[in-house]
């Protein structure tokens, strides 16, 4: 596992070196590049679901992956798996979990609960009563029970119900990882830092790839970019909710960092350049690259994306343009996009463009086909990345492609 061979071999809960079970969700359509992400990050077993990854691995790797990760939305340690029938199945699983050994009464919780083809008929009743088996196990065994924070909790505990099981998870990550501690100011329709990254992976981009963010908006795919491309651990800058249970061990978690920490690089290998149309994105996107300490790394500039010539006769191009969801009309956006495609035929040959929208429309109105279409979720909201490889003139025309 890389930098984790310099740690003791010795996991923390026990100190006994067994692995645990752990789930990553991530945005619907990263499942796949998440997976490769977390092989990367040494992690032998894994199992791919609809929204994220399960793994099984040392109470150690679930730092690194906190510490490393780009794509996954946050790590969840399974502490429970039970069949159920009944709300009152449902208590007693709670129950019987050791909650006093993980986290303290003083300390606030909030229950979540999701399920999918459940058949108990109210899913706030459940997490009533999830609370109360915790607050009742703290009761039973300290004599105090913790309080419940909706807004700001110390602790999360989630559970998931399918037709019969019940699995309850402590959330080890706290704030969601996408949130990497760098921005100071918040845009419009972001884009997650967790999905750019992702988008990336799933473009092929490597650090040794010129790329291009043409309407960058606050910056993220370029700040991801730059953050790969100099091996800087995305969570480096924040804290996580493991560090507030009792079973952390803070030395470890210290070793750990410092190793990740010695990897990075002094500059970034290639080019990665961004833009935007608005002089006040442009400024956001600044202060983000300035808060991560890559500012030096991405060329940013105010300009119209029609006017920007290709910085190299190669290279990997980036949009997320406005959707007509969030941002910008139906009818301003179907001007835009053949000018976009003639912008890219005319002075892109011989580069991959990819394009994520929630417009259908894309396709037919850019007058570029699509070599790939791949679905993804920004949020809630069903898109596609579309890939366009863009040949130069002479070989459209002997392939056809007037």
């Amino acid at each position: 596992m890389g930098s984790l061979s310099l740690v003791s071999e010795k996991d923390t809960y026990g100190m006994d070196g067994r692995s645990r079970r752990f789930f990553a969700p991530c945005p619907r359509g990263l499942e796949g590049v998440l997976e490769q992400e977390l092989h990367d990050l040494g992690v032998p077993a894994t199992s791919r679901t609809d929204g994220g990854v399960g793994f099984t691995a040392p109470w150690s790797t679930m730092y690194w992956v906190n510490l490393k990760s780009h794509i996954a939305s946050r790590v969840l340690w399974e502490v429970g798996h039970n069949p159920y029938q009944t709300e009152d199945d449902v208590y007693r699983a709670a129950y019987a979990l050791p909650w006093p050994d993980w986290f303290a009464p003083s300390q606030t919780i909030k229950v979540k609960v999701s399920a999918r083809r459940c058949p108990l008929p109210s899913l706030d009743f459940l997490t009533l009563r999830i609370k109360d088996a915790v607050c009742d196990k703290f009761v039973a065994m300290r004599q105090r029970r913790p309080s419940v924070d909706t807004e700001r909790p110390h602790i999360k505990l989630d559970a998931f119900l399918d037709q019969s099981t019940l699995t309850l998870y402590l959330d080890t990550s706290g704030e969601p990882l996408f949130k990497r501690g760098y921005r100071i100011a918040s845009v419009d329709a972001p884009l997650r830092e967790n999905l750019a990254a992702g988008i990336l992976r799933l473009a092929g981009w490597t650090p040794s790839d010129v790329l291009l963010d043409p309407m960058c908006g606050g910056g993220t795919i370029a700040l991801e970019a730059a953050l790969m491309a100099r091996r800087i651990p995305p969570g480096m800058a924040r804290h996580f909710a493991f560090e507030r249970l009792l079973i952390h061990d803070d030395k470890l978690w210290g070793r750990l960092r410092e190793a990740a920490l010695a990897k990075r690089l002094a500059e970034v290998p290639a080019a990665i350049y961004a833009s935007d149309h608005d002089p006040a994105m442009v400024k956001i996107a600044q202060r983000a690259f300035q808060g991560a300490g890559v500012v030096v790394d991405v060329g940013v500039k105010q300009s119209d994306i029609l006017d920007l010539e290709a910085p190299a006769e190669q290279g990997i191009m980036v949009i997320n343009p406005p959707y007509g969801v969030r941002l910008s009309r139906p009818d301003e956006l179907a001007s835009l996009y053949p000018k976009l495609g003639n912008w890219l035929k005319q002075r892109f040959a011989g580069w991959r463009a990819y394009v994520l929208t929630g417009d259908a429309r894309v396709p037919k109105l850019i007058g570029l086909a699509p070599s790939k279409r791949i679905p993804l979720f920004n949020g809630d909201l069903e898109c596609r990345l579309y890939e366009f490889v863009i040949v130069p003139g002479g070989a459209r025309r002997r392939l056809g492609m007037r």
